[in-house]
């Protein structure tokens, strides 16, 4: 193999690589920009940085998938939202994707299809979770055409993105854009809600509507159906819950069991004569049967905006066995 070039190995590693995700296009970029700047040795708290940084701003710009498998997102996808929504923070973050989020494709990155000998390691030696050691062959890669090769990283990463994209179903995601937009055109800004909380207790049975445990005074009010995508506080949509379960439930799409409980618990408000029974009554419906086709309706166009990456609940939570259904206000109003 002696008779290649360096940037044929490039080309070879970056053009005809395996790629269930987009981590070797993102690495590929990480060495590039390591190579301009003129370092021979990248630590692995840089590398993390670097990985990171490239991720957040790839997503903020273009929200395409990262990987073909349409039920799952990828390590990195999970830590930028994570920093998000606020449960990491930059440095949580940096760790998490020292961890976990490259360990796969490091060893890999330097292979040709599946074959690992062509490449070996030819460009870099890894002393892994510390540093990896660049070699010449990768820090004069760039004499003669350092933007062309920087180039065919974007476009392959977008050629991947586009590809994954179709088989997560490209008619999805222009649903998903164009619910998107529904919602936010009369969407309403964040306010506190803690003051929905003594209101929401007694139909809710005082109990987690994530775990089916007694709540006392760690109480959250969360968005069954998440805000980042209905954009409104209203109380159809709201509940109690644990503040760990909140944070475990995060803004993922919840199983269609939570779906069917909001919809009982509404009709707990429905049964009172409480004024916000008007208000559910003129945004989801004046009957049983069309405020649960509604609620129904909201929850399939959130599906086509998040996908099918469902949090079904705390592990040990069991429908059958929730005390809510046993409360009498909710055997009275569900009948």
């Amino acid at each position: 193999m002696s008779d290649f070039s360096d940037n044929d190995y490039w080309k070879g590693i970056i053009l005809y690589g395996l790629n269930s995700a987009t981590y070797k296009m993102a690495l590929g970029k990480v060495l590039l920009d390591s190579v301009k700047e003129e370092k021979n040795v990248i630590s692995w708290n840089e590398l993390s940085e670097a990985y990171l940084k490239l991720y957040q701003d790839r997503l903020a710009n273009n929200a395409m998938p990262q990987q073909g498998n349409p039920t799952r997102l990828t390590k990195m996808e999970r830590i930028v939202q994570d920093i998000l929504l606020g449960n990491l923070d930059h440095s949580q973050a940096v760790g998490k994707v020292s961890a976990e989020a490259f360990s796969d494709v490091i060893p890999r990155f330097q292979t040709i299809g599946t074959d690992r000998a062509i490449v070996k390691n030819h460009f870099y030696e890894i002393d892994y979770g510390n540093k990896l050691t660049l070699k010449d062959s990768l820090l004069n890669l760039g004499e003669n055409d350092f933007t062309g090769l920087e180039e065919e990283i974007h476009a392959r990463w977008a050629l991947l993105e586009g590809a994954f994209s179709i088989s997560h179903d490209q008619q999805q995601y222009q649903l998903a854009n164009d619910v998107r937009e529904i919602y936010l055109k009369d969407g309403t800004d964040r306010k506190s809600l803690t003051d929905n909380v003594p209101f929401l207790q007694g139909y809710q049975g005082n109990i987690c509507f994530y775990c089916g445990e007694a709540m006392s005074q760690d109480i959250h009010v969360d968005h069954v159906l998440p805000r980042q995508v209905l954009h409104h506080d209203e109380i159809w949509n709201l509940v109690l819950s644990h503040s760990e379960c909140n944070l475990q439930k995060s803004d993922y799409l919840v199983g269609e069991h939570f779906i069917q409980k909001l919809i009982m618990r509404n009709e707990n408000i429905m049964g009172s004569n409480h004024p916000w029974k008007n208000k559910i009554s003129e945004q989801l419906g004046n009957t049983p049967r069309n405020r649960s086709n509604a609620l129904a309706q909201h929850y399939e166009n959130v599906k086509a905006v998040l996908g099918n990456n469902y949090w079904r609940g705390i592990q040990s939570y069991n429908p059958a066995t929730d005390p809510f259904y046993r409360k009498l206000i909710t055997a009275i109003n569900n009948r």
